[in-house]
């Protein structure tokens, strides 16, 4: 069913004011200078229709002085949208100040029209958007100085034309009306100022948790390998471990350090990437020859648990991504398929493309995973789990693979059956470039 005509209208026109309000914003702007930017936005933008509107009837009434101020007013307001965009924000703030005060000095000084009481709303707008006291101070003196001059001047004017008492009304209420909703405004904006310290808070003590439980986990994974190895080395030295025993405790060392060396690869990259220093530098390149170079790393793994690899990876499949990075989830997802499948089992390896996507998806015949776990999988409420043979993980692979599959502009998603085995499915954008065979 199409939209209707008038509801497009309306959205569009929703739209373009939402914009209007936003210029000068961008992402990396500080929370309260955002919020100041959108109220001097929201003060200038319906007061350049309604000071044209006004000089329009001051001009037709014979009032021509005060229709030049209502579009100097309009000029003003106009320079301030300008200068937001141009992001000078300290000067957009002091010329609507200043040239406000002088404007609605002139105006109600000859014409007591009631602009007093827009000097009280330029009074308030000072208050909130300044920091600096002495600023504030100068200012507010010299808008109360204005203001007196405006109720109490030191000689009476009497306009020609004087402005109709309906129009003296309605900018009083105008003005009032002002003062009401820059307050409401800015009490909203404490508001969510105050919600979004909470919620950083939060998460940051969320983030303390994780990484505490994280290093208990890795510092568990080192102290074993390495206290077996310092053990081993001593009782060696000291003649009380034979040379054929060592050489079979060597092999158990090995396969346990190499396991140590991928947790704190993975730790490392885990904690460059939190400290903002691992960013995706994507590039196209063969699928193929990285597939080879990974598989070569788990050999000895692969050929201990007899396990068959099933490769299905045409030599001309290419991705548009981090190459590092995805050596990483490669790694990670073949580690885990070896480590949590069955001795004798069958590790299926296929890669295919789909709409622009790269699909890898890595499957095992093992242990698989409780519903319970899945949903936790890709965070540290995932408590690490042990292969078929004992080995240990941190739990930080998926994380890391994870992550590093939505810097690409991928995805990660898993399919699993507690004792039916474990799918793991990558997708990463298509990339071109020439073939290679893994043959």
């Amino acid at each position: 069913m199409s939209e209707h005509p008038f509801n497009r209208v309306q959205k569009t026109i929703t739209n373009n004011f939402s914009q209007i309000l936003n210029i000068g914003i961008h992402p990396g702007m500080p929370f309260i200078e955002a919020r100041r930017t959108k109220l001097l936005n929201l003060l200038a933008v319906p007061w350049i229709p309604m000071m044209l509107m006004f000089a329009l009837i001051n001009i037709l009434q014979g009032r021509y002085p005060l229709s030049v101020i209502n579009v100097l007013n309009a000029a003003g307001s106009l320079t301030v949208l300008f200068l937001h965009k141009r992001q000078l924000y300290l000067s957009a703030r002091l010329l609507l100040i200043i040239y406000s005060i002088i404007l609605y000095t002139l105006s109600g000084f000859f014409y007591h029209n009631g602009t007093e009481f827009f000097l009280m709303n330029i009074l308030i707008i000072t208050i909130l958007v300044y920091d600096n006291k002495w600023i504030v101070i100068s200012l507010s003196a010299l808008i109360i100085a204005c203001m007196i001059i405006i109720l109490f001047p030191p000689y009476k004017w009497e306009p020609e034309l004087p402005v109709p008492d309906r129009r003296l009304w309605g900018n009083v209420v105008c003005a009032l009306t002002f003062i009401i909703l820059a307050l409401t405004y800015y009490k909203q904006v404490h508001a969510d100022y105050q919600q979004e310290k909470e919620n950083q808070r939060q998460a940051l003590a969320a983030m303390n948790r994780d990484k505490e439980k994280l290093f208990s986990i890795i510092a568990h994974d080192i102290r074993g390998p390495l206290a077996t190895l310092e053990l081993l080395l001593d009782m060696f030295q000291k003649g009380e471990y034979g040379e054929t025993d060592m050489r079979e405790a060597a092999i158990e060392l090995h396969k346990k350090v190499g396991q140590l060396g991928g947790t704190l690869d993975n730790l490392l990259r885990w904690s460059a990437g939190q400290m903002k220093g691992i960013r995706a530098q994507p590039e196209n390149f063969n699928l193929a020859p990285l597939t080879a170079e990974v598989l070569q790393f788990f050999e000895s793994g692969i050929e201990e648990k007899r396990l068959t690899i099933d490769i299905k990876l045409a030599d001309s499949i290419a991705v548009y991504a981090d190459k590092d990075q995805v050596a990483v989830i490669l790694r990670n997802l073949l580690s885990n398929a070896i480590k949590f499948s069955h001795p004798g089992g069958k590790i299926y390896f296929s890669v295919n493309s789909a709409s622009g996507m790269i699909h890898i998806q890595v499957t095992d015949e093992g242990i698989g995973i409780p519903p319970e776990k899945l949903n936790q999988l890709f965070s540290f409420q995932a408590k690490p789990g042990y292969g078929t043979s004992g080995e240990r993980g941190s739990g930080l692979g998926l994380m890391l693979c994870h992550e590093f599959a939505i810097q690409n502009g991928g995805h990660l998603q898993v399919k699993s059956m507690n004792g039916s085995g474990s799918t793991f499915i990558v997708q990463l954008p298509e990339g071109r470039i020439k073939g290679f065979s893994l043959s």
